[in-house]
């Protein structure tokens, strides 16, 4: 089981944070070889389902998150988004945080708890370097882009 947190600060308003890093397809734009889905299609909310796909052709695995905690922020308050792995290669929980910060800026927080079914424990460094390095950069390009 890898653990691992990333911490960003940014100069933009936390509902436009909250936005970009709740806008799930945009994932799949800042990890390779992946694509997102979201079931229901429409708002998030809990028990929303988002699905990564990474692979390619048909050498993959689908990621299934269900969203178990919903919170946007408020005015001044913080944004927190739980999302509970259930796939059959990747396990565990990852959560996005947003917390208001000085003058407009906001600071972002992203847990996560990694497994993968069939990786012996000796490898869980290897996969806490590559995990931290491929979600570190899918978080820096989230927060760049607005789309």
């Amino acid at each position: 089981m890898v653990h691992f947190r990333l911490e960003r600060t940014v100069p933009l308003p936390q509902p436009e944070v909250w936005r970009r890093l709740t806008n799930w397809p945009r994932h799949g734009a800042a990890v390779p070889l992946t694509r997102v889905v979201v079931v229901p299609a429409g708002p998030t909310r809990q028990g929303t389902v988002v699905v990564a796909r990474t692979g390619l052709g048909p050498l993959g695995f689908a990621d299934p998150m269900e969203v178990t905690a919903w919170q946007p922020p408020t005015d001044d308050g913080p944004g927190l988004c739980r999302l509970e792995k259930r796939g059959r290669v990747v396990l565990g929980w990852a959560e996005l945080e947003t917390h208001p910060g000085p003058g407009g800026r906001t600071r972002v927080v992203w847990r996560e708890e990694l497994r993968v079914r069939f990786l012996p424990a000796p490898a869980d460094p290897l996969l806490r370097t590559a995990s931290r390095t491929v979600f570190g950069r899918a978080l820096n390009h989230l927060l760049a882009t607005p789309g």
